[in-house]
């Protein structure tokens, strides 16, 4: 396509820091450093050092309403989201909950394309028939006004676990736990909805423990919650700050060791991934978009079974299906790709070659489960906020949008710039700084685009519309190799707001071959260094023959296809040296 653009390659700062274990490879202890670690117990954090539940604002409240519960044998009814947050969060707080003696526990989930998001009136409508006595929402609520009062008015009481940002007003709930609300003590706002939900049980399981209920029986180990735990929170995409990597590093660790709930290793095992060797980025590229899949094309409540069962069996049957959904999500959303990329393509030609300062897509044909990942695949392609809008269901006037950003422009508070200079031209909206969801009559569409662009054309920092590339510098031919490379695997997490390393440097191109009609294949020269190396740039194809010297970025991974030791370079920017 005519979009690409270029990026700017900037090398991060090194940094002084205490003194490290003698076994810390100098390349970790470099990376770590460059991100702001300056302490090495800070470097991969342990769960002792997990800030306090009791920081987090209405977390009394909350243990008060499940201890009472709880006494009293009330149903409890979770009630999840349709991604891959809300899915283990539904999990983690269905199974806490019976770990922690609570007998009658449900749990359910909107459908995206029946109720749309959250907890809306008419999926209380449709669970009015299991009559709980409390109600908790993880991963949404702090936005759902009409569902909680629905809710109230059938007479339940409901706890809100969220963790997106609240709007003016807050819904009618018994108890509302969120960082995210203003004034909210608890240090790290970066938690996910599968995170919220986890504190919420750690809090409750202390003030079980402080009235006697575990003074005959074993402490229930929330432990085993963790695979779960991690699979959420880097799925979502939120920041992995210090507390997040803890909780994300202990969940590795028990799906590395086999520990993981028996839909999660049957997860594993359908995706191919080998276990022992699991990564954060593994979890981003294979687990989370296959649980992601049954959301966007199907029912959330197939994911939910598979992450509730205990029946190995089973697992593998649900993993299965969900391989095959996933398949046909990527099917529709590379013609969802094409037809956007085909539009944006004419956009820029009218222009003379110039991007636009963002971008709006709609399609009539559009499947409204698979706009964020358009959203997010244009994004990176123009390096611009992009929204792209599909029809709620087919036919109808009313659209789903989904929004991406870039660094430096916050979608969400741009969204709400938009609602309050034209009430009403928004049906409903939230999000994130980098990812948020809308809803609008098509008719309002245009008018939309317009506001959304005059917005955006005030508050973008014009140096966010180029691309920055941060750096960790050059390896040396002593470091590229299968023990560093592994090492990068398995240190981190890495994930938003820790960077996986990325490293840059100017290699000879030994031979090129075109794979696929989009992907460009090159086997690179380095000094010092007798074989030379395999890279791939993946859609790197431009028609154009690289040059025979190249300043490329790239990331530096075990190649498992070829096995063996072997390892490859990913190429994540190339220029004409």
């Amino acid at each position: 396509m005519t979009t690409s653009h270029t990026a700017r390659i900037q090398r991060r700062p090194a940094l002084e820091c205490a003194p490290w274990p003698a076994d810390t490879l100098p390349l970790l202890q470099r990376l770590y450093t460059a991100r702001g670690v300056t302490d090495p117990a800070q470097a991969q954090p342990k769960l002792a050092q997990l800030h306090a539940p009791e920081l987090m604002g209405g977390m009394q409240a909350a243990v008060d309403l499940l201890a009472n519960a709880i006494t009293h044998n009330e149903r409890i009814l979770v009630v999840g989201d349709f991604d891959c947050d809300g899915a283990t969060a539904c999990a983690v707080g269905v199974r806490g909950l019976r770990l922690l003696g609570a007998r009658d526990v449900v749990h359910a989930v909107p459908n995206r394309m029946l109720h749309g998001y959250g907890l809306s009136p008419s999926l209380v409508a449709e669970l009015a028939a299991l009559q709980p006595g409390l109600l908790v929402t993880v991963d949404h609520g702090i936005a759902c006004h009409a569902g909680v009062t629905a809710a109230k008015a059938l007479g339940w009481k409901v706890l809100i676990t969220d963790h997106h940002l609240p709007g003016e007003h807050l819904p009618p709930a018994d108890a509302l736990v969120d960082p995210n609300l203003q004034g909210d003590a608890f240090p790290s706002k970066a938690l996910a909805g599968v995170g919220v939900i986890l504190y919420v049980l750690m809090a409750l399981r202390r003030h079980l423990r402080e009235q006697g209920a575990f003074a005959s029986t074993p402490e229930p180990d929330l432990l085993t919650l963790l695979d779960l735990v991690a699979v959420g929170t880097v799925a979502d995409l939120v920041a992995l700050d210090a507390n997040n990597r803890a909780l994300v590093s202990a969940g590795l660790r028990r799906l590395r060791a086999g520990q993981g709930c028996v839909g999660l290793q049957a997860l594993i095992e359908a995706s191919g991934r080998d276990a022992k060797r699991l990564s954060a980025t593994d979890i981003g590229f294979a687990l989370g978009p296959r649980l992601n899949a049954a959301g966007r094309l199907e029912d959330m409540a197939l994911g939910i079974e598979l992450l509730l069962t205990e029946d190995r069996a089973q697992a593998r049957e649900i993993a299965q299906t969900l391989e095959q959904i996933n398949a046909e999500r990527r099917a529709v959303q590379q013609l969802m790709t094409d037809d956007a990329e085909l539009a944006v393509s004419r956009a820029v030609l009218i222009a003379e070659g110039e991007r636009p300062i963002a971008a709006c897509l709609f399609d009539a044909e559009w499947h409204p489960g698979v706009v964020g990942l358009v959203a997010s695949k244009m994004k990176d392609r123009l390096h611009r906020p992009v929204i792209a809008f599909a029809p709620s269901e087919p036919g109808s006037d009313s659209l789903r949008g989904s929004a991406r950003s870039i660094a430096g422009f916050h979608i969400r508070d741009a969204l709400a710039l938009v609602n309050a200079a034209h009430p009403g031209l928004i049906d409903k909206f939230g999000g994130h700084a980098m990812a948020a969801g809308l809803s609008l009559a098509q008719a309002n569409l245009a008018a939309f685009e317009q506001a959304f662009l005059a917005v955006v054309q005030v508050q973008m920092d014009p140096a966010s519309l180029q691309q920055l590339l941060m750096s960790d510098g050059e390896l040396g031919a002593d470091e590229l190799d299968f023990r560093h490379a592994e090492a990068l695997r398995l240190a981190g997490p890495w994930g938003q707001g820790f960077p996986e390393p990325l490293f840059d440097g100017h290699f000879q191109v030994a031979r090129w071959q075109v794979l696929k009609e989009k992907h460009l294949k090159l086997s690179l020269r380095v000094p010092g260094r007798a074989e030379p190396l395999n890279a791939i740039h993946f859609s790197g194809w431009t028609g154009n023959a690289p040059a025979n010297q190249v300043h490329i970025a790239y990331r530096l991974v075990s190649d498992d296809y070829r096995g063996g030791g072997a390892i490859q370079l990913i190429i994540e920017h190339c220029a004409d040296a």
